[in-house]
């Protein structure tokens, strides 16, 4: 088994164990402080982080008041009205430093060369000199594919050979 596959695996059991761990809480039980530290725990064990489960768990507890839910099972329709918020940003890009770099990171499948080639062209369009750097050597034409981007964007791109060291 590869390295990706092996990487792959065990996030799949992560997602997995993680919305097992959710379905069970979310049971329709009373809301307890219990409710919350647990909550909290799975996010964290989930590899959400500390800072961003504490901030989700503070969130929720303010809104469970406000609504005035009673049951964890009502308590799950916030918990993703929170998520999903959180996940749609919001922020201005920060360009104030000279160079600015902007790294990209996810996982497969997901849009990040599309994101990266539609975001060169639009700080192409306000006036911005853009570099992309090609760090996804190991996926078969990952190369060409960004290069295809840049050239729709009209940006350059450094670059070395499939299955080079990123660096």
């Amino acid at each position: 088994m590869s390295f990706f596959q092996k990487l792959k695996a065990g996030l799949t059991k992560t997602k997995e164990g993680m919305f097992k761990n959710l379905d069970g809480l979310f049971g329709g039980h009373k809301i307890e402080e219990e409710f919350y530290e647990e909550l909290e725990e799975i996010l964290i064990m989930s590899d959400v982080g500390a800072a961003v489960s504490d901030k989700i768990v503070t969130e929720l507890r303010q809104k469970v008041k406000e609504v005035g839910c009673k049951e964890t099972s009502e308590a799950k329709e916030l918990l993703k009205e929170i998520i999903v918020g959180m996940m749609q940003g919001g922020e201005a890009l920060d360009l104030s430093t000279k160079p600015a770099v902007i790294l990209v990171i996810g996982v497969n499948g997901v849009g990040k060369t599309t994101t990266i080639g539609k975001m060169a062209h639009d700080l192409t369009q306000k006036g911005h000199k853009v570099l992309l750097g090609a760090a996804d050597t190991f996926r078969a034409a990952a190369i060409d594919q960004l290069q295809v981007w840049a050239d729709r964007a009209g940006v350059g791109m450094v670059k070395h050979t499939e299955g080079a060291d990123p660096a």
